[in-house]
């Protein structure tokens, strides 16, 4: 077989060619005591980093591929999630490709990283696992991760995980859980950026409600129309809370905000976050074992 047909050869380069296109948007990150991190070009004057390697507000500097180094300032920060974006003095980054498309378990993946001058490093793994809601070291609640065999190396933190076309799949960060490094999806880690970058922060709401689950007979789950073995049953509505408001009470079972089905607490904290923040929502709910819509205009958490 000759070099030019052999499928390892073909793969090989494909891989250092994806590294290549990927490369060129992934810059190093000074903003921390100890030793750099890496950053992702979100557009030509936002980089997505890791919150955890941010460890000051200011006399932040970006180096890009090229070797120019640039001035940051912080856009936004979520230490629930571990994502922060800084927003460079002048645009000049090359700015990354997002997969269209969440990784499925067992795809190749690099996880690459800038931790320092020499040049681009890349990690090569499958996607091992696809997880969430999981609660996080950092108090925040992540709807998605993906776990890789990739080695996260030191500096790796606020990388890309992309596939073999150098598209992002996911964010490197070992800041959420102890002993485990993990990727934020790019869909989840592009929505975060999105609203760090209009408001600074992450919108999460709240209903103001004390729930516990409950299992969801095969009579209910008929009436709902799909199966769903678990909801959350109301044993509080706060006064003067958005649940209170919508008219939710003590009894009811909640077994869907919007179009997301709701089983477990996690689960609803995941449904309360982002754009649905201060909007009139639709809430399904179980009231004596019928399924019923309540709109209720979910509230902003402070803290």
């Amino acid at each position: 077989m000759s070099v030019e047909t052999n499928p390892l050869t073909a793969l090989s380069e494909a891989m250092a060619d994806a590294v290549a296109k990927a490369g060129a948007a992934t810059v190093l990150v000074n903003a921390r005591r100890r030793f750099p991190a890496s950053g992702i070009a979100y557009s030509t004057d936002l980089v997505l980093t890791a919150d955890h390697v941010v460890e000051r507000d200011d006399d932040i500097s970006v180096i890009l591929p090229d070797g120019s180094e640039i001035s940051a300032t912080i856009a936004g920060r979520d230490s629930g999630s571990d994502l922060a974006l800084l927003r460079l003095a002048r645009p000049a980054a090359a700015t990354a490709q997002p997969a269209e498309h969440d990784a499925r378990v067992g795809q190749f993946v690099l996880a690459l990283g800038r931790p320092t001058n020499e040049g681009i490093q890349a990690s090569l793994g499958i996607v091992s696992a696809i997880g969430g809601p999981v609660r996080t070291g950092r108090g925040g609640l992540l709807d998605r991760y993906l776990r890789t065999d990739a080695t996260p190396y030191p500096g790796f933190s606020g990388g890309p995980l992309i596939d073999s076309a150098g598209r992002v799949v996911g964010v490197n960060t070992s800041g959420l859980t102890r002993g485990a490094s993990l990727a934020i999806p790019v869909t989840l880690a592009w929505q975060v950026a999105q609203a760090l970058a209009t408001h600074g922060s992450v919108r999460r709401g709240f209903l103001g409600v004390r729930s516990q689950p409950v299992a969801v007979s095969a009579a209910q789950q008929s009436a709902l129309g799909r199966q769903q073995a678990t909801g959350l049953l109301l044993v509080g509505v706060e006064e003067n809370s958005p649940a209170e408001a919508g008219g939710l009470l003590v009894g009811d079972i909640i077994v869907a905000i919007g179009a997301k089905p709701v089983a477990d607490p996690d689960e609803l904290l995941a449904s309360l976050v982002g754009e649905v923040v201060g909007k009139a929502t639709p809430v399904q709910v179980l009231r004596g074992g019928q399924p019923t819509v309540i709109t209720v205009t979910i509230g902003e958490r402070k803290n």
